[in-house]
C-alpha cells in the first residue's frame, strides 16, 4: 500500500478531536438528516396523496424494513469498524481484503433474505400486524423494496467503508443523491402518474439505484486509497467472522426492533378498538419523528467510529475517550432537541402527515408521553455504538438488548392493560429510561476496568498510579 493512502487516515491519530468529529460527524448527520427527511416526507406524500389507511399499512411494514436493515447493517457495521481498526493498525492489504468481502456478503445477504421473504409477503405481514384493510398497502409497498434489496445493501454496506476509509464527504454525497433522486421521483410517482404506495416504493429503489453508481464508481478507482483488487479474497473466513461478531450488535438491535413493533401493533390494535388501525397509523407518526432525531444521534456515531477504531487500534486510549466524551453530550443535545419539539408541537408534527383529526388526536397524546425520557436515550444510542466501534460487540448486543427485550416487552404486557393505548406509550419512555442507567453502569465498569487493563497492557498507564485510581 502506498504512502499516500497511508496519509489519507493518519489525521485520525494526531488531528485535535473536534476537529475529527465535525470533520466527520457533520457530512455523515447530514446525511443521516437527509435520509430522515426523505422518510419523513415520503410517509407525508403517501398520507395526503394515499390516505391514512395507507400511513397504517406504511406501518405495518416497519418490522420487515427492520428485518432488511438487520441483514444489511449486520455486513455494513462490522466492515466499517474493522476496516478502521486495520487502517489504525496499518495494515492496509486487510483493510482492502475488507472491500471485497463486504460486496460479497451483501450480494449473498440481499438475494437470500429478499428471494425468502417474497415467497411468504403475505402471511409475513399478516403476522405483524396487517388487517384486510392494510395488506394491500403494505404488501405494494414491500414487493418493490424486496425486489430492490441488491442494490440497497451493496450501496449500503459500501457506503459505510467509503466513510470508515478516509472519505466522509463522498459517502454524505452518496447518501444525498440517494434521496434527492428519491424526493423528486415520489410526489411525480404517486400523485402525477397514480401509482400510489408502490411508487413512493419505486421511488426509493431508483434513488438506490442512483447512489449504488456513485459508490461502485468511488470503489473502482484506483485513486481511492481502498478499493477493489481482483486479486486480493473476496469471502476470507477470518474477515467475515469479524465482520459478523461486531455486526452481530446493530442485527440482533434491528430484529429486537422487528419483534417488538410486532407486539406494539398488537398493543395498538387490541386496544385501540375501531380505531386501531389509526392507532397504528399514530405511532407511524411518532416513529418517523423518533427515526429523525435518532438518525442525527446515528450521524454523530458513524462519524466517531473511524476515529473510535483507528485509536483502539493504536492504543491512543486518551483520544478514544476524548471522542466518547464529546459523542455523549452531542447526543443528549440532539435528543433534547427532540423532546422540546414532541411536547411543544405534537398536533404540528402530525398535521404533516394526515388531515384525520382523529389520527392528529391519537398521536398527540402518544408524542407527550412516549417523549418524557427522550433527552437520555442520545447517550445510551452513543454508548452502545462506542463499543461497537472499538470492537467489543458483545456489550453492544448486551446494551441493545436491554431496551428491546429485557425492558419493553415485559411493558407491553404489563402496563396496556392496566392504562390502555397510554400504557403502549408509557412502556416505550419507561424502558428508553431503565437502558440508558444500564448503559452508564456498564460503560462505568468498563473504563474501571478493562480499559486500563489495556493502558497498562499498552504501557500508556503505569502499574503504581492504576492502583491508586483504583482505591
Amino acid at each position: 500500500m502506498s504512502v499516500t493512502a497511508s496519509s489519507s487516515t493518519e489525521d485520525l491519530g494526531q488531528k485535535s478531536i473536534g476537529r475529527l468529529l465535525a470533520q466527520y460527524s457533520i457530512p455523515a448527520i447530514i446525511a443521516s438528516v437527509a435520509t430522515s427527511l426523505y422518510n419523513i416526507v415520503d410517509s407525508i406524500f403517501i398520507g395526503r396523496g394515499v390516505g391514512p389507511m395507507a400511513i397504517a399499512g406504511l406501518a405495518i411494514t416497519f418490522p420487515l424494513m427492520n428485518l432488511v436493515a438487520a441483514f444489511c447493517m449486520f455486513i455494513a457495521a462490522g466492515g466499517a469498524a474493522i476496516s478502521s481498526i486495520f487502517l489504525g493498525q496499518r495494515n492496509y492489504g486487510r483493510a482492502t481484503d475488507v472491500v471485497n468481502n463486504v460486496f460479497s456478503l451483501c450480494l449473498i445477504h440481499s438475494v437470500v433474505f429478499g428471494g425468502l421473504t417474497l415467497l411468504f409477503l403475505d402471511p409475513i405481514l399478516y403476522f405483524f400486524g396487517a388487517t384486510d384493510d392494510t395488506i394491500v398497502y403494505a404488501r405494494e409497498f414491500m414487493e418493490v423494496i424486496l425486489y430492490g434489496t441488491p442494490i440497497a445493501f451493496v450501496f449500503i454496506g459500501l457506503n459505510n467503508l467509503m466513510r470508515a476509509t478516509g472519505y466522509p464527504r463522498k459517502a454524505m454525497v452518496s447518501a444525498l443523491i440517494s434521496v434527492v433522486v428519491n424526493v423528486i421521483l415520489a410526489p411525480i410517482f404517486i400523485f402525477k402518474l397514480g401509482w400510489g404506495i408502490r411508487g413512493a416504493a419505486i421511488a426509493t429503489v431508483c434513488g438506490q439505484f442512483t447512489a449504488f453508481v456513485w459508490v461502485m464508481i468511488h470503489f473502482t478507482s484506483r485513486n481511492s486509497s481502498i478499493h477493489f483488487r481482483l486479486h486480493n479474497r473476496w469471502l476470507t473466513w477470518s474477515i467475515i467472522k469479524r465482520i459478523y461478531a461486531i455486526g452481530m450488535s446493530p442485527f440482533l438491535m434491528n430484529v429486537c426492533a422487528c419483534v417488538v413493533v410486532i407486539f406494539l401493533n398488537r398493543a395498538l390494535l387490541d386496544v385501540g378498538g375501531a380505531d386501531g388501525n389509526l392507532c397504528v397509523g399514530a405511532y407511524g407518526i411518532l416513529n418517523r419523528t423518533t427515526m429523525f432525531f435518532v438518525m442525527v444521534v446515528f450521524g454523530v456515531t458513524q462519524g466517531m467510529q473511524p476515529i473510535l477504531g483507528y485509536n483502539i487500534g493504536a492504543n491512543n486510549f486518551d483520544r478514544v475517550k476524548s471522542t466518547l466524551r464529546k459523542g455523549i453530550w452531542l447526543g443528549v443535545i440532539i435528543t433534547s432537541v427532540g423532546w422540546v419539539v414532541s411536547e411543544a408541537l405534537p398536533d404540528m408534527v402530525s398535521s404533516l402527515f394526515t388531515t384525520d383529526e382523529t389520527l392528529v388526536r391519537i398521536a398527540r397524546d402518544g408524542f407527550r408521553i412516549y417523549f418524557i425520557a427522550y433527552p437520555v436515550v442520545g447517550c445510551q444510542i452513543v454508548i452502545q455504538n462506542f463499543f461497537q466501534s472499538v470492537g467489543k460487540p458483545r456489550l453492544s448486543i448486551f446494551l441493545s438488548l436491554t431496551r428491546q427485550l429485557l425492558f419493553l416487552l415485559p411493558f407491553l404486557l404489563v402496563f396496556p392493560g392496566i392504562w390502555g393505548i397510554d400504557g403502549v406509550w408509557a412502556s416505550m419512555a419507561a424502558s428508553d429510561f431503565l437502558a440508558f442507567v444500564v448503559a452508564i453502569v456498564t460503560l462505568w465498569w468498563w473504563m474501571r476496568h478493562v480499559m486500563r487493563r489495556m493502558e497498562l497492557r499498552a504501557g500508556k498507564l503505569n502499574p503504581s498510579t492504576a492502583d491508586d485510581r483504583n482505591n
